[in-house]
């Protein structure tokens, strides 16, 4: 099928390695403008781009797709048989909607009408969902309202991370596109109107959404680490020092927990000053009861830091400026760890 694509991250590589592995014929592709990545933060390109690219696709990069006639008028002389979108970034206006001969279709990495928005992987995990999935969808007008063509759904691990899961939907993507439009040409999908009930919609996720707030309940705090990993990766703060958090069980009653002795205490004053800096509520990181308080667990080197509801035992962490380790490698030769 004679197709154009849109899309820019990883997530929407796959999609488009599936299209060309396929071989359908990609004539043209959108992504969003290079932007600052990384330590220095220079202009970086699209994991999109690079493989368009490396297979001499055109390229354009507009920054509102909406305001951009070149890019519409382009996008029409093609006269594509059909769009394909994933992880875009932008919404389509209505005349780019109506171009093709089979529209627009979107692989969004949700359960449609659970999690229409950004960030759907994270939020999946985030919400403590028992299973996530993959939705094509023929686009509307609307943020991930349209109707819903093909779903498959994958059951979420214990120990799903945001990584983990973003890896498996990504994959899952490609190959349901590929039947999409397979459906599309033998006349064989059926459409369906995606129900209000259990609609839900969410917002992106920024690195201040990794701040940890120790007055939630542990088993929510475990959740937001896995969603969390990689990115932003969760975070708090000990001795005026970053500490990110990789990886923890959540004991919720704390019954779990062996003979505990208070070691020491997060850094309150350096999480409020974080969390003003990225305008959350204050008054939501105060600390209430022992909340933020760390012991070490006797017979164990493992560290428990005390959270609105039960304990998190911290099983991998990474301070300021050093390598990811595990607890026992943490406290080796620590002997304070409040001020």
């Amino acid at each position: 099928m004679r197709l154009i694509f849109m899309g820019t991250p990883d997530f929407a590589a796959e999609g488009l390695k599936a299209l060309l592995g396929a071989g359908h014929e990609i004539s043209l592709v959108l992504t969003q403008p290079d932007r600052p990545r990384g330590r220095h933060s220079a202009p970086r390109k699209s994991e999109v781009r690079l493989l368009a690219e490396e297979h001499g696709i055109s390229v354009l990069t507009p920054s509102r797709l909406f305001t951009d006639e070149e890019a519409i008028g382009r996008i029409r002389e093609l006269s594509p048989e059909l769009i394909v979108v994933s992880a875009f970034g932008q919404l389509l206006p209505k005349e780019v909607l109506e171009i093709p001969d089979y529209g627009c279709v979107n692989i969004h990495a949700s359960l449609l009408p659970r999690f229409r928005g950004a960030s759907p992987v994270q939020w999946a995990i985030l919400s403590g969902d028992k299973e996530s999935g993959v939705t094509t969808m023929q686009m509307d007008e609307g943020l991930d309202t349209g109707d819903i063509l093909l779903q498959e759904s994958v059951p979420l691990a214990k120990d799903e991370t945001g990584g983990s899961l973003f890896e498996k939907l990504s994959k899952l993507g490609g190959k349901l596109i590929l039947e999409t439009i397979d459906g599309l040409e033998r006349g064989t999908i059926q459409r369906r109107r995606q129900p209000e009930e259990g609609a839900l919609r969410v917002g992106l996720l920024k690195k201040s959404s990794g701040l940890l707030n120790w007055n939630e309940p542990s088993d929510r705090l475990e959740r937001r680490i896995r969603a969390l990993n990689p990115w932003p990766g969760s975070f708090s703060y000990l001795l005026g020092k970053q500490l990110k958090l990789w990886k923890a069980d959540s004991l919720p009653g704390g019954s779990d927990a062996g003979e505990l002795s208070r070691i020491g205490r997060l850094d309150e004053e350096r999480i409020l000053l974080e969390a003003e800096r990225a305008k959350l509520p204050r008054e939501d990181f105060l600390f209430r009861g022992d909340a933020g308080e760390l012991y070490l667990e006797k017979g164990r080197n493992d560290i428990l830091i005390r959270c609105g509801e039960g304990f998190l035992r911290i099983l991998e962490l990474q301070e300021e400026g050093r390598r990811r380790m595990d607890a026992a490698s943490f406290l080796r030769g620590r002997r304070i760890f409040s001020v």
